[in-house]
């Protein structure tokens, strides 16, 4: 390999040069976005499910990040889109930067910023992102912009300037000048007509998300319906996969979307408001996060398979996914609200919050009319206004202390902060204990090996007929199943 610290999967130690052409060979769906392939034939690179004829192996050489091939002088496949591929999904430093960057995080290009959120200088950040993928933040950081711009330009119709500064280029101009540098062609060129094989909301652009295969859609679908927040989120039976939708803000700018399912194309299409196009890189980031796309299932599920108790649960829920949150702190006033009540309680308490102190928002559907209350909105209120929803006391104040928390940037966590200082954190907001801490890491904060011990349905199903492990007791047994305990818990619940 030319990059170092590639991800094993499904059984595979290393992936060497060997390892990585006859996965290319297999056309095998499980590496693809963990490596790419660049063929010296033609100056192109591939994602390892790209349906052209095998190269020769001499031809090839494999790079663990577009950003490493693009700065070996590769271009982009036209055909496979190496833009399309899931991330590796690594529980290190340089990938959590990594998604940072590809979420617009040096957009402004500030590298001492970032560097100082992540918790490094920025010589650190620049040596921890050369030794993992073998380009700086600015070469990582333009790569995404680049592959971002040309999925945009394949994909919708929007105009030449709305592109460039949607992928983070600080103006047309230079947007232009480095597109045909790089790829050796105007960015004209590639743009195609969006293709009108699925149901398709007036004026809302259209984007596509890969994901390595399987995957449940119907079980997550199942699962974000009974949790939906009244009014901010809803699930839809009038498509033939079903749909999520729910209303979106980011900063300043609002609108909604509409998540649907391509099975065939083992894709998700997102339809957006055109309203969001300035947000589009964090936008995307944040369903990829809710809908685990990144997961590498094979890889998850050998491991948990390993386990007796588990074997044939896993075996019963093929393409296993932890639905996460499109906003952390909705999610994490949603886990409160959850406390010592049922998730149907949790539904019913959450609307009301929403009805009482959301923002209305005009949207193409009846279930989806307001924004969830913003963290200051809430930590502006009394706790009695909060409690008026039908909370106790103690809980209404636990939701102003966390919102307090959350608006000084507490759910804002450094890339890289390990899990047990994550809970830690949380755990320094009056009224959230170990249980609520894990699960807001576990969804909202998306750490794999989040896992609340405490719960009663954990600590029953890992015991079976009838029976109960203690907290220490679920503990000490799902050590063995790290560093994938999210995922495990999510099966134990489901069965």
């Amino acid at each position: 390999m030319n990059s170092p610290d590639m991800t094993p999967v499904a059984g595979i130690t290393t992936l060497d040069h060997a390892s990585c052409y006859r996965a290319l060979a297999a056309k095998d769906t499980r590496f693809d976005g963990v490596f790419f392939t660049g063929v010296t034939s033609t100056g192109i690179y591939c994602r390892p499910v790209c349906t052209v004829k095998t190269p020769r192996e001499s031809s090839c050489r494999f790079f663990s990040s577009a950003a490493a091939a693009e700065a070996a002088g590769f271009r982009p496949c036209l055909r496979c889109r190496p833009e399309l591929a899931p991330y590796a999904l690594q529980q290190n430093l340089a990938h959590a930067v990594w998604q940072r960057i590809a979420a617009g995080a040096l957009n402004d290009g500030d590298v001492e910023r970032l560097a100082q959120e992540v918790g490094l200088s920025s010589r650190q950040l620049r040596r921890v992102l050369l030794q993992h993928f073998g380009v700086t933040p600015v070469e990582l950081a333009q790569t995404q912009r680049l592959l971002f711009a040309k999925k945009l330009l394949q994909e919708t119709r929007l105009p030449m300037a709305d592109i460039a500064y949607a992928a983070g280029f600080g103006s047309v101009r230079r947007f232009n000048a480095l597109f045909a540098a790089r790829y050796g062609i105007a960015p004209t060129a590639i743009r195609r007509t969006p293709e009108k094989d699925s149901v398709e909301t007036p004026d809302a652009l259209k984007l596509r998300l890969a994901y390595r295969p399987p995957f449940d859609w119907p079980r997550i679908l199942r699962y974000l319906s009974g949790r939906a927040i009244r009014s901010v989120e809803a699930v839809l039976d009038d498509h033939p996969q079903g749909a999520y939708l729910r209303s979106v803000r980011i900063g300043q700018v609002e609108g909604w979307l509409r998540v649907t399912h391509l099975p065939d194309r083992r894709q998700l299409e997102l339809e957006a408001a055109p309203s969001l196009s300035p947000v589009l890189m964090p936008l995307l980031a944040r369903v990829r996060s809710q809908f685990d796309l990144d997961a590498n299932p094979s890889q998850i599920e050998e491991h948990l398979r390993q386990d007796a108790l588990l074997a044939p649960r896993i075996d019963a829920l093929p393409g296993l996914r932890v639905p996460g949150a499109f906003d952390a702190f909705e999610l994490a006033v949603r886990a409160v609200l959850g406390q010592q009540v049922s998730v149907a309680g949790a539904t019913t308490l959450s609307g009301r919050l929403v009805q009482r102190f959301g923002k209305p928002v005009v949207t193409p559907y009846a279930s989806v009319s307001y924004h969830f209350p913003l963290a200051e909105d809430l930590a502006a209120l009394e706790s009695a206004d909060i409690a008026a929803i039908g909370l106790p006391q103690t809980r209404a104040q636990t939701i102003g202390n966390l919102a307090q928390f959350a608006a000084q940037g507490g759910l804002h966590m450094p890339p890289g902060l390990p899990l047990d200082e994550a809970v830690a954190r949380l755990k320094t907001v009056r009224g959230i204990g170990d249980w609520t801490a894990h699960y807001i890491a576990l969804r909202a904060l998306r750490f794999p090996d989040a896992f609340p011990a405490g719960d009663l349905g954990l600590q029953k199903a890992a015991a079976g007929d009838g029976a109960r492990l203690t907290e220490k007791q679920l503990a000490a047994r799902a050590l063995a199943w790290s560093p994938w305990r999210g995922y495990a818990a999510l099966a134990l619940w489901m069965a």
